[in-house]
């Protein structure tokens, strides 16, 4: 869920900025599942850019706050949200931690690197939510360990049923800088995208696993 309508504008108009997010309706990527996209995101971009990482850093700080007041501990989702998620860490004061998909194979074996203490609130930041799994296994690892886990802030989501499905069946409430319905009318607001470019991504959405196929 989207909490503010203006922030969800500029998150997307920045990352399409940036080339966060590409869309490439007439030549589309394949995702790691198998997935034909006319849009790919890759949100560690924003930490290159000062002005824009600190944006994102600062709206979600203050979601965290508003949503949650201050939990005990900020954590990550590994890899992509550890240096979004340490940013927001920072800004509250509060330490931070991170999770593996899975723990490590040598040392301590650990899946969740940083102090955790059983009963601590915690509130997980992500940089993208597609179907979810990643993020609610983080999620699930965090309260094995004993953590109360309020609920989790990502920078963008694609907007995908089975999203919406998983973290309903898991009892988490996720909330979101923008999404994939703010982006592609800042994008064809913005020319940054042609009439029939618009009307193929949003035909993707519908259907994202059997498209192209």
């Amino acid at each position: 869920m989207v909490l503010d309508k203006n922030t969800a504008k500029k998150t997307a108009e920045l990352l399409l900025q940036i080339n966060a997010i590409k869309l490439k309706p007439e030549n589309p990527f394949t995702w790691a599942s198998g997935w034909k996209s006319p849009i790919y995101c890759d949100n560690r971009i924003l930490l290159s850019y000062p002005a824009i990482r600190n944006f994102i850093k600062e709206e979600m700080a203050k979601q965290v706050e508003s949503l949650y007041g201050k939990p005990d501990i900020i954590a990550g989702v590994a890899t992509g949200a550890i240096g979004i998620g340490a940013l927001v860490a920072d800004v509250l004061g509060l330490p931070f931690i991170y999770v593996r998909p899975e723990p490590k194979k040598h040392g301590r074996q650990n899946q969740i690197e940083g102090k955790l203490e059983s009963d601590q609130t915690v509130v997980v930041i992500e940089d993208l939510i597609s179907t979810g799994k990643s993020s609610l296994n983080a999620v699930e690892a965090l309260k094995s360990a004993g953590a109360n886990v309020k609920g989790m802030i990502a920078v963008f989501t694609y907007g995908f049923q089975v999203a919406d499905e998983n973290f309903a069946e898991k009892a988490i409430e996720l909330h979101t800088l923008s999404d994939y319905e703010h982006l592609i009318q800042q994008a064809s607001e913005t020319h940054f995208i042609k009439e029939e470019q618009l009307n193929t991504l949003r035909e993707w959405r519908t259907n994202p696993s059997q498209w192209k196929k």
